[in-house]
Protein backbone atom coordinates (compact mmCIF):
# COMPACT_ATOMS: atom_id res chain seq x y z
CA UNK A 1 0.00 0.00 0.00
CA UNK A 2 2.30 2.80 1.23
CA UNK A 3 5.13 1.84 -1.15
CA UNK A 4 2.69 1.83 -4.05
CA UNK A 5 1.39 5.28 -3.12
CA UNK A 6 4.96 6.57 -2.66
CA UNK A 7 6.02 5.18 -6.05
CA UNK A 8 2.97 6.74 -7.69
CA UNK A 9 3.74 10.10 -6.07
CA UNK A 10 7.35 9.96 -7.24
CA UNK A 11 6.22 9.06 -10.75
CA UNK A 12 3.73 11.95 -10.72
CA UNK A 13 6.44 14.38 -9.55
CA UNK A 14 8.79 13.11 -12.27
CA UNK A 15 6.12 13.52 -14.95
CA UNK A 16 5.25 16.99 -13.62
CA UNK A 17 8.90 18.07 -13.49
CA UNK A 18 9.63 16.93 -17.05
CA UNK A 19 7.56 19.58 -18.90
CA UNK A 20 8.83 22.26 -16.49
CA UNK A 21 12.42 21.30 -17.27
CA UNK A 22 11.70 21.18 -21.00
CA UNK A 23 10.02 24.60 -20.84
CA UNK A 24 12.95 26.07 -18.89
CA UNK A 25 15.50 24.60 -21.29
CA UNK A 26 13.49 25.81 -24.29
CA UNK A 27 13.29 29.36 -22.96
CA UNK A 28 17.00 29.27 -22.06
CA UNK A 29 17.90 28.07 -25.55
CA UNK A 30 15.72 30.71 -27.21
CA UNK A 31 17.28 33.39 -24.99
CA UNK A 32 20.82 32.26 -25.85
CA UNK A 33 20.00 32.11 -29.57
CA UNK A 34 18.49 35.61 -29.48
CA UNK A 35 21.54 36.97 -27.63
CA UNK A 36 23.94 35.34 -30.09
CA UNK A 37 21.86 36.53 -33.05
CA UNK A 38 21.89 40.10 -31.71
CA UNK A 39 25.63 39.88 -31.04
CA UNK A 40 26.28 38.59 -34.56
CA UNK A 41 24.01 41.27 -36.03
CA UNK A 42 25.93 43.98 -34.16
CA UNK A 43 29.31 42.47 -35.07
CA UNK A 44 28.46 42.12 -38.76
CA UNK A 45 27.00 45.63 -39.00
CA UNK A 46 29.82 47.38 -37.08
CA UNK A 47 32.11 47.85 -40.06
CA UNK A 48 29.24 48.69 -42.40
CA UNK A 49 27.65 51.24 -40.08
CA UNK A 50 30.73 52.89 -38.57
CA UNK A 51 33.25 52.95 -41.41
CA UNK A 52 33.94 56.53 -42.44
CA UNK A 53 31.84 58.03 -39.64
CA UNK A 54 33.29 61.06 -37.86
CA UNK A 55 33.68 60.39 -34.13
CA UNK A 56 34.65 63.10 -31.64
CA UNK A 57 35.77 61.75 -28.26
CA UNK A 58 36.38 64.09 -25.33
CA UNK A 59 38.81 62.93 -22.66
CA UNK A 60 40.52 60.97 -25.42
CA UNK A 61 44.03 61.18 -24.00
CA UNK A 62 43.71 58.39 -21.43
CA UNK A 63 41.49 55.78 -19.79
CA UNK A 64 38.12 55.01 -21.30
CA UNK A 65 38.45 57.80 -23.88
CA UNK A 66 41.69 56.33 -25.18
CA UNK A 67 40.10 52.87 -25.29
CA UNK A 68 37.10 54.26 -27.20
CA UNK A 69 39.48 55.88 -29.70
CA UNK A 70 41.06 52.47 -30.38
CA UNK A 71 37.69 50.71 -30.63
CA UNK A 72 36.21 53.24 -33.08
CA UNK A 73 39.42 53.58 -35.11
CA UNK A 74 39.41 49.80 -35.51
CA UNK A 75 35.88 50.10 -36.93
CA UNK A 76 37.08 52.52 -39.61
CA UNK A 77 35.89 55.77 -38.05
CA UNK A 78 37.43 59.17 -38.69
CA UNK A 79 38.52 59.65 -35.10
CA UNK A 80 39.03 63.03 -33.43
CA UNK A 81 40.42 62.84 -29.90
CA UNK A 82 40.05 65.88 -27.66
CA UNK A 83 41.64 66.70 -24.31
CA UNK A 84 43.79 69.29 -22.55
CA UNK A 85 47.08 67.36 -22.75
CA UNK A 86 48.47 67.76 -26.27
CA UNK A 87 51.42 65.47 -25.51
CA UNK A 88 49.13 62.64 -24.44
CA UNK A 89 46.89 63.18 -27.47
CA UNK A 90 49.93 62.83 -29.74
CA UNK A 91 50.87 59.62 -27.90
CA UNK A 92 47.41 58.14 -28.46
CA UNK A 93 47.50 59.23 -32.11
CA UNK A 94 50.85 57.46 -32.64
CA UNK A 95 49.50 54.29 -31.02
CA UNK A 96 46.42 54.38 -33.26
CA UNK A 97 48.60 54.74 -36.36
CA UNK A 98 50.84 51.89 -35.15
CA UNK A 99 47.88 49.58 -34.42
CA UNK A 100 47.88 48.16 -37.98
CA UNK A 101 44.17 48.84 -38.39
CA UNK A 102 42.74 48.91 -41.89
CA UNK A 103 41.81 52.58 -41.54
CA UNK A 104 42.72 55.08 -44.24
CA UNK A 105 41.73 58.09 -42.13
CA UNK A 106 44.41 59.75 -40.00
CA UNK A 107 43.35 60.41 -36.40
CA UNK A 108 43.01 64.09 -35.58
CA UNK A 109 43.72 65.80 -32.27
CA UNK A 110 41.89 68.73 -30.71
CA UNK A 111 43.10 70.77 -27.75
CA UNK A 112 39.99 71.17 -25.59
CA UNK A 113 39.43 72.49 -22.07
CA UNK A 114 35.80 72.06 -21.03
CA UNK A 115 36.29 74.63 -18.26
CA UNK A 116 36.78 77.31 -20.92
CA UNK A 117 33.09 77.63 -21.78
CA UNK A 118 33.53 80.78 -23.87
CA UNK A 119 35.92 78.99 -26.23
CA UNK A 120 33.84 75.85 -26.80
CA UNK A 121 31.90 77.16 -29.86
CA UNK A 122 35.23 77.90 -31.60
CA UNK A 123 36.57 74.46 -30.63
CA UNK A 124 33.42 72.77 -31.95
CA UNK A 125 33.84 74.62 -35.24
CA UNK A 126 37.50 73.53 -35.38
CA UNK A 127 36.47 69.90 -34.87
CA UNK A 128 33.82 70.08 -37.61
CA UNK A 129 36.33 71.60 -40.05
CA UNK A 130 38.61 68.56 -39.65
CA UNK A 131 36.35 65.95 -41.26
CA UNK A 132 32.97 67.64 -41.67
CA UNK A 133 29.91 67.33 -39.39
CA UNK A 134 30.34 65.01 -36.41
CA UNK A 135 28.41 61.73 -36.68
CA UNK A 136 29.24 60.38 -33.22
CA UNK A 137 29.87 62.64 -30.24
CA UNK A 138 31.14 60.88 -27.13
CA UNK A 139 31.02 63.10 -24.05
CA UNK A 140 33.58 61.18 -22.03
CA UNK A 141 35.76 63.79 -20.30
CA UNK A 142 35.21 64.19 -16.60
CA UNK A 143 36.67 64.79 -13.17
CA UNK A 144 35.77 63.22 -9.83
CA UNK A 145 36.09 64.40 -6.23
CA UNK A 146 36.97 62.95 -2.85
CA UNK A 147 35.88 64.65 0.37
CA UNK A 148 33.10 65.44 2.79
CA UNK A 149 30.51 68.09 1.96
CA UNK A 150 31.61 70.04 5.04
CA UNK A 151 35.23 69.98 3.94
CA UNK A 152 34.74 70.72 0.25
CA UNK A 153 35.11 74.27 -1.07
CA UNK A 154 32.28 75.63 -3.23
CA UNK A 155 34.91 76.31 -5.90
CA UNK A 156 35.48 72.55 -6.19
CA UNK A 157 31.77 71.99 -6.82
CA UNK A 158 31.89 74.68 -9.48
CA UNK A 159 34.92 73.12 -11.21
CA UNK A 160 33.42 69.63 -11.21
CA UNK A 161 30.07 70.89 -12.51
CA UNK A 162 31.77 72.95 -15.22
CA UNK A 163 33.78 70.02 -16.59
CA UNK A 164 31.19 67.28 -16.08
CA UNK A 165 28.04 69.21 -16.92
CA UNK A 166 28.24 72.74 -18.35
CA UNK A 167 31.18 71.93 -20.62
CA UNK A 168 29.44 68.80 -21.92
CA UNK A 169 26.17 70.55 -22.74
CA UNK A 170 27.96 73.54 -24.30
CA UNK A 171 29.83 71.21 -26.67
CA UNK A 172 26.74 69.10 -27.37
CA UNK A 173 24.67 72.16 -28.28
CA UNK A 174 27.26 73.16 -30.91
CA UNK A 175 27.86 69.68 -32.34
CA UNK A 176 24.17 68.74 -32.57
CA UNK A 177 23.23 71.65 -34.89
CA UNK A 178 24.67 69.95 -38.03
CA UNK A 179 23.24 66.63 -36.79
CA UNK A 180 19.75 68.16 -36.77
CA UNK A 181 20.31 69.60 -40.25
CA UNK A 182 21.32 66.23 -41.72
CA UNK A 183 18.82 64.33 -39.54
CA UNK A 184 21.33 61.78 -38.28
CA UNK A 185 23.86 61.34 -35.50
CA UNK A 186 24.72 59.72 -32.21
CA UNK A 187 25.23 61.57 -28.94
CA UNK A 188 26.81 59.32 -26.33
CA UNK A 189 27.18 60.42 -22.73
CA UNK A 190 29.51 58.66 -20.33
CA UNK A 191 27.72 59.17 -17.04
CA UNK A 192 28.13 56.83 -14.06
CA UNK A 193 26.10 54.59 -11.77
CA UNK A 194 26.57 57.54 -9.40
CA UNK A 195 24.27 59.45 -11.72
CA UNK A 196 21.54 57.09 -10.50
CA UNK A 197 22.54 56.72 -6.85
CA UNK A 198 24.78 58.93 -4.73
CA UNK A 199 27.45 57.65 -2.38
CA UNK A 200 29.28 59.38 0.50
CA UNK A 201 32.33 61.57 -0.17
CA UNK A 202 31.49 61.95 -3.89
CA UNK A 203 28.84 64.68 -3.60
CA UNK A 204 30.21 66.90 -6.39
CA UNK A 205 30.75 64.01 -8.79
CA UNK A 206 27.37 62.40 -8.06
CA UNK A 207 25.57 65.73 -8.44
CA UNK A 208 27.21 66.39 -11.81
CA UNK A 209 26.29 62.93 -13.10
CA UNK A 210 22.69 63.26 -11.91
CA UNK A 211 22.54 66.56 -13.81
CA UNK A 212 23.89 64.87 -16.95
CA UNK A 213 21.30 62.11 -16.70
CA UNK A 214 18.44 64.61 -16.40
CA UNK A 215 19.67 66.91 -19.17
CA UNK A 216 20.17 64.16 -21.74
CA UNK A 217 16.86 62.50 -20.85
CA UNK A 218 15.23 65.82 -21.79
CA UNK A 219 17.34 66.15 -24.93
CA UNK A 220 16.52 62.60 -26.04
CA UNK A 221 12.82 63.40 -25.92
CA UNK A 222 13.28 66.68 -27.80
CA UNK A 223 15.32 65.00 -30.55
CA UNK A 224 12.97 62.05 -31.01
CA UNK A 225 11.90 61.74 -34.63
CA UNK A 226 14.88 63.79 -35.83
CA UNK A 227 17.18 60.87 -36.58
CA UNK A 228 19.50 61.49 -33.64
CA UNK A 229 20.11 58.82 -31.02
CA UNK A 230 20.98 59.86 -27.46
CA UNK A 231 22.58 57.16 -25.32
CA UNK A 232 23.50 57.57 -21.64
CA UNK A 233 26.09 55.04 -20.48
CA UNK A 234 26.32 54.51 -16.72
CA UNK A 235 29.39 52.41 -15.88
CA UNK A 236 30.53 51.18 -12.51
CA UNK A 237 34.19 51.30 -11.49
CA UNK A 238 36.65 51.24 -14.41
CA UNK A 239 40.38 50.74 -13.97
CA UNK A 240 41.49 54.24 -15.02
CA UNK A 241 43.21 57.22 -13.40
CA UNK A 242 39.89 58.89 -12.45
CA UNK A 243 40.50 58.60 -8.71
CA UNK A 244 44.16 59.66 -9.04
CA UNK A 245 43.11 62.87 -10.82
CA UNK A 246 40.13 63.51 -8.53
CA UNK A 247 39.87 66.80 -6.64
CA UNK A 248 40.09 66.91 -2.86
CA UNK A 249 37.97 69.25 -0.78
CA UNK A 250 40.56 72.01 -1.19
CA UNK A 251 40.88 71.47 -4.94
CA UNK A 252 44.25 69.70 -4.91
CA UNK A 253 44.91 66.42 -6.73
CA UNK A 254 43.84 63.34 -4.74
CA UNK A 255 46.70 61.29 -6.18
CA UNK A 256 45.58 57.87 -4.92
CA UNK A 257 44.33 54.90 -6.91
CA UNK A 258 41.27 53.66 -4.99
CA UNK A 259 40.93 49.93 -4.33
CA UNK A 260 37.55 49.88 -6.10
CA UNK A 261 39.00 51.70 -9.11
CA UNK A 262 42.08 49.44 -9.23
CA UNK A 263 39.85 46.36 -9.30
CA UNK A 264 37.44 47.95 -11.77
CA UNK A 265 36.51 46.86 -15.27
CA UNK A 266 39.03 46.90 -18.11
CA UNK A 267 38.52 50.13 -20.13
CA UNK A 268 39.00 48.37 -23.47
CA UNK A 269 36.30 45.81 -22.62
CA UNK A 270 33.93 48.63 -21.64
CA UNK A 271 34.82 50.59 -24.79
CA UNK A 272 33.97 47.67 -27.07
CA UNK A 273 30.66 47.23 -25.27
CA UNK A 274 29.88 50.94 -25.74
CA UNK A 275 30.58 50.65 -29.48
CA UNK A 276 28.09 47.76 -29.57
CA UNK A 277 25.56 50.04 -27.83
CA UNK A 278 26.11 52.74 -30.47
CA UNK A 279 25.49 50.26 -33.29
CA UNK A 280 22.40 48.88 -31.52
CA UNK A 281 21.12 52.45 -30.95
CA UNK A 282 20.65 51.85 -27.25
CA UNK A 283 19.24 54.76 -25.26
CA UNK A 284 20.39 53.89 -21.75
CA UNK A 285 22.82 51.26 -20.53
CA UNK A 286 24.19 50.41 -17.09
CA UNK A 287 27.55 48.63 -17.31
CA UNK A 288 28.17 47.27 -13.84
CA UNK A 289 28.05 44.09 -11.72
CA UNK A 290 24.65 42.72 -10.73
CA UNK A 291 24.92 43.91 -7.11
CA UNK A 292 25.37 47.50 -8.33
CA UNK A 293 22.30 47.22 -10.56
CA UNK A 294 20.43 45.83 -7.55
CA UNK A 295 21.51 48.84 -5.48
CA UNK A 296 20.09 51.17 -8.15
CA UNK A 297 16.76 49.32 -7.98
CA UNK A 298 16.91 49.42 -4.17
CA UNK A 299 17.39 53.21 -4.26
CA UNK A 300 14.16 53.53 -6.25
CA UNK A 301 11.93 50.91 -4.66
CA UNK A 302 13.20 50.73 -1.07
CA UNK A 303 14.97 54.05 -0.40
CA UNK A 304 14.96 53.68 3.41
CA UNK A 305 17.06 50.53 3.18
CA UNK A 306 19.39 52.18 0.67
CA UNK A 307 19.86 55.21 2.96
CA UNK A 308 20.81 52.93 5.88
CA UNK A 309 23.38 51.13 3.73
CA UNK A 310 24.91 54.44 2.65
CA UNK A 311 24.97 55.64 6.27
CA UNK A 312 26.98 52.55 7.21
CA UNK A 313 29.31 53.23 4.29
CA UNK A 314 29.80 56.82 5.47
CA UNK A 315 30.59 55.64 9.03
CA UNK A 316 33.20 53.25 7.64
CA UNK A 317 34.66 56.06 5.53
CA UNK A 318 34.97 58.39 8.52
CA UNK A 319 36.79 55.67 10.52
CA UNK A 320 39.26 55.15 7.66
CA UNK A 321 39.88 58.91 7.50
CA UNK A 322 40.75 58.98 11.22
CA UNK A 323 43.30 56.19 10.70
CA UNK A 324 44.97 58.26 7.99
Amino acid sequence: GERGVSASAEMFQTLLAFPIKVTFLTFSLVYIICKLKRKYSIWSSKAHMLKGKVALITGGSSGLGEALAHALYKCGCKVIIAARSIDELHRVKRELLDSNCDNAFEPKILSLDLQDLQNIPAKAKEAIEMYGPIDILINNAGVSNRGTVEGTDVDVYQRVMTVNFFGQIALTKEIMIPMIEKKSGHIVVISSVQGKMSIPFRSAYSASKHALQAFFDSLRAELSGKGINVCVISPGYINTSLSVNALTGSGSKYGILDKNTASGMDPFTVANYIVDCIVAKEEEVVIAPSYVKLAIILRTLLPDIYFKIMSKRAEKGYKEMKKE
